[in-house]
């Protein structure tokens, strides 16, 4: 399992927990476009990294430390996307598969610096909050 898929999972279930209020393989499977049997097999590693737990009836939840990992991955790339917004002038349908490239790239310090020159922003350019990390 690459670092960027195991990423790209624990971004996903953030959000979808974000927007429903839970988690769920079927969601996940929606939103990455992927089948649910792809959706399980991570689900199976990410528990054994002890960042979800997979409970019955294809229920997720995060752990503490997935939790954290996921809010730190959505921090950065709301961040990007602010950064591309307001700086680059970036168009907003341009925003979302740019900072998902970038996102990945991005040293830790690459990241503060766009903070700090962003001012510490609260949310992102679609009005989301940036999770604090």
């Amino acid at each position: 399992m690459t670092t960027q898929n195991k990423e790209d999972y624990l971004r996903a279930l953030y959000v979808i927990e974000e927007r429903k209020g839970e988690l769920k393989s079927i969601d996940v499977a929606s939103y990455l476009g992927i089948s649910k049997p792809s959706v399980s097999e991570m689900m199976k590693k990410l528990d054994k990294e002890g960042l979800v737990k997979s409970l019955p009836y294809s229920n997720l939840q995060f752990t503490p430390k997935g939790k954290k990992k996921a809010e730190y991955l959505t921090s950065k790339h709301r961040i990007i996307e602010l950064f591309l917004k307001q700086v680059l002038k970036r168009t907003d349908s341009q925003l979302h598969e740019e900072a998902h490239k970038l996102e990945h790239a991005f040293s830790d310090e690459s990241i503060d610096q766009m903070r700090k020159l962003l001012r510490n922003p609260k949310t992102d350019p679609h009005g989301k909050l940036i999770p604090i990390i």
